[in-house]
């Protein structure tokens, strides 16, 4: 299930949301109706959520079916809420924290920013359940936003190389293909929440951008 939505008016839905196969962490502040309609395409339970007192959900926290990573900064209200969803939750404490832009994982691994230390990586793997690979996309560092993986199919950055496009494979174990979102963004982890039930989707995405995700992710047939 697919659906077109802005917060707020602003169609960058994936830096305020995100979700795994049971549950979405969503910025406080959206109308009811929204949230409704979030619950019913991704089949998740909602959960609310401030991490530093921002609305940036999606940048400040990655997580899948096992556990949690998140900034730093988040408070213990917010390590709480995300415990109480029965994720274990580790915040980093690297120069490179903003977890949601920066590790990009499903339930089969995980792919951080090159420059994460190796201690924060062998932490990710243990809290993620899952291997963890150093890599970029399109020679990004910010995995996390240049693109979505669930655990059926991921939709990256135009410019991914051959080379990156094998790792994301291999780590993933999903078909990878590329597109954009938001009438040609490149950076899919802005305007796309999904997991392999559903898709939450900016509202400024064309039809056959649209066409890319639903082929990328697996929802169609």
């Amino acid at each position: 299930m697919l659906q077109l939505l802005d917060f707020n008016e602003n169609p960058n839905v994936g830096v305020y949301c995100r979700a795994n196969e049971s549950v979405v962490f969503l910025q406080r502040s959206l109308p009811k109706q929204a949230k409704k309609l979030i619950a019913e395409v991704l089949d998740v339970k909602v959960v609310e959520l401030s991490i530093a007192d921002s609305t940036i959900i999606g940048s400040l926290l990655t997580f899948n079916s096992h556990g949690a990573i998140v900034t730093a900064y988040a408070n213990k209200e917010a390590l709480k809420i995300i415990e109480d969803q029965g994720l274990k939750v580790f915040p980093i404490k690297d120069v490179i924290n903003a977890a949601g832009n920066d590790i990009l994982a499903n339930d089969n691994g995980a792919l951080v920013h090159p420059d994460l230390q190796n201690s924060s990586v062998k932490k990710i793997s243990d809290i993620l359940g899952v291997t963890v690979h150093k890599g970029t996309i399109a020679s990004l560092g910010t995995v996390g936003m240049a693109a979505v993986v669930t655990n059926k199919g991921c939709l990256c950055h135009p410019k991914v190389t051959e080379e990156e496009k094998r790792q994301l494979e291999k780590v993933f174990d999903v078909d990878v293909m590329i597109g954009t979102v938001n009438h040609g963004f490149p950076m899919i982890g802005s305007g796309l929440v999904a997991n392999t039930k559903g898709a939450i989707i900016g509202d400024m995405t064309t039809g056959i951008e649209m066409g890319r995700i639903e082929e990328a992710l697996g929802f169609l047939g």
